[in-house]
């Protein structure tokens, strides 16, 4: 399913970003997703046709994508992506776990509600992705709103760290889900995470991320 147009992205703090960081977004998100492929060879222009835009801003955020490790570049051919191991996402969803499930959980006791239901429509807009299988759109409105939670605990860095480890990851199997008609059960635990954390369960909230997560090393990563 190649996007004809680079996805709108709603802006998380008050700087609003540039076209080629929205491109990036995008191609980081299809990357994630699957849609790019690792070992697979994409020239800037055919990724500009795919998604709609001029050449450039696509070049200048594979490059972008090239310096966080995401891509290599391939001298007059454009870039590949590169590959994955199992041990690697074994170790990025251990350390997301780790910093993920307790930070999440102890928001039900911190965070303010007003800002946990304007949570919400990013929430609905996971669930609305998996139905129409928009996996990229899907993958974007993910990390919004994990990024967006993790936020309400104060530590910038912390969620540095989450997204570049988010960034990172591989949900092959995310294709797999949408053909059996599985993947919006899975979105609809980002509204079970909001609701617990609005009824100030902290138990609640630990259990869903923790199985929230595990689909990620699970069936989401499988090739």
């Amino acid at each position: 399913m190649a996007p004809q147009h680079t996805p709108a992205l709603p802006v998380l703090g008050s700087r609003k970003p540039s076209h080629r960081e929205r491109v990036a977004d995008a191609l980081r998100a299809a990357l994630i997703a699957g849609e790019l492929r690792p070992g697979e060879v994409y020239s800037a222009p055919g990724l500009a046709a795919r998604f709609g835009v001029s050449a450039t801003p696509v070049r200048e955020a594979m490059l972008d994508l090239a310096k966080e490790g995401l891509v290599d570049t391939v001298p007059n051919k454009g870039f590949r992506v590169t590959a994955v191991s199992e041990k690697q996402l074994d170790e990025y969803t251990h350390v997301r776990a780790l910093i993920e499930i307790p930070t999440t959980a102890g928001l039900a006791v911190t965070a303010d509600p007003v800002a946990l239901e304007a949570l919400r429509p990013v929430a609905r807009e996971i669930v609305d992705s998996a139905a129409a299988g928009d996996l990229i759109a899907y993958v974007e409105a993910d990390l919004r709103f994990h990024l967006g939670l993790l936020a309400l605990a104060g530590n910038d860095h912390l969620v540095d760290v989450v997204r570049d480890l988010r960034r990172r990851s591989r949900l092959y199997g995310l294709t797999a889900l949408v053909e059996q008609g599985r993947l919006e059960a899975s979105a609809e635990e980002h509204l079970e995470i909001l609701d617990a954390l609005l009824a100030r369960d902290e138990d609640a909230v630990r259990a869903v991320m923790t199985r929230h997560l595990g689909h990620v090393r699970g069936l989401w990563a499988a090739p």
